[in-house]
């Protein structure tokens, strides 16, 4: 998968897992991850599928509507992208915290929902629910940060504090933080996850 990675500072600290919304690219989130903590390594991926030209993580049927066999293909290609990542650079495959925006936090929220242990950590930024109606690995207290808002047009409120609970009940760590905002990722949000990181 194409990706840029960056060696963490110190080798103690973890490696983020950057992945873009919609239309964005690997470069999108790169700002964010100097801005939680500027030791930590980072390994940024571009999504390979293309929906009118914009890349995103997998397919999906309508807004809101996903392509379910695509993405859990697509959520195994990454969890075996991250494992041969970790080989080939060199970085603690168990210390992987993912940021994830829109599409971007889908497929990490995904990766929870369907490989246990694949992250240490997430942070999600206007997730929706990948998937229903499945039993969920154990999450063993895996901290994750959703940022949300109260007038997400494509993420509704109520499949926010849906996700929080399908996390929560597999035995996850989950804060959710919510704006009084649409489906943009804002300055505050981003100060909030910093925080909840650094409080982690």
């Amino acid at each position: 998968m194409k990706h840029i990675y960056q060696k963490a500072a110190n080798p103690t600290k973890p490696t983020f897992l950057l992945l873009h919304g919609t239309g964005g690219n690997e470069n999108d989130l790169i700002p964010l991850a100097g801005m939680l903590d500027e030791e930590a390594g980072f390994l940024s991926v571009r999504g390979e599928v293309l929906e009118n030209g914009m890349p995103r993580f997998f397919r999906r049927l309508a807004e809101g509507v996903f392509d379910i066999e695509d993405l859990i293909a697509r959520t195994q290609q990454l969890n075996d992208f991250l494992d041969e990542a970790a080989q080939e650079h060199g970085f603690d495959r168990q210390n992987i915290i993912a940021i994830g925006y829109s599409n971007g936090a889908n497929i990490a929220a995904s990766l929870l929902f369907h490989y246990e242990n694949s992250l240490k950590a997430a942070i999600l930024h206007h997730p929706m629910v990948p998937r229903r109606g499945i039993e969920l690995p154990k999450l063993n207290d895996t901290p994750v940060f959703i940022g949300a808002g109260t007038n997400d047009p494509i993420c509704s409120p109520e499949e926010s504090t849906e996700l929080e609970k399908l996390l929560s009940d597999a035995g996850a760590k989950v804060r959710i933080h919510w704006e009084n905002r649409g489906h943009s990722l804002t300055s505050s949000e981003v100060a909030a996850a910093s925080e909840w990181y650094k409080n982690m």
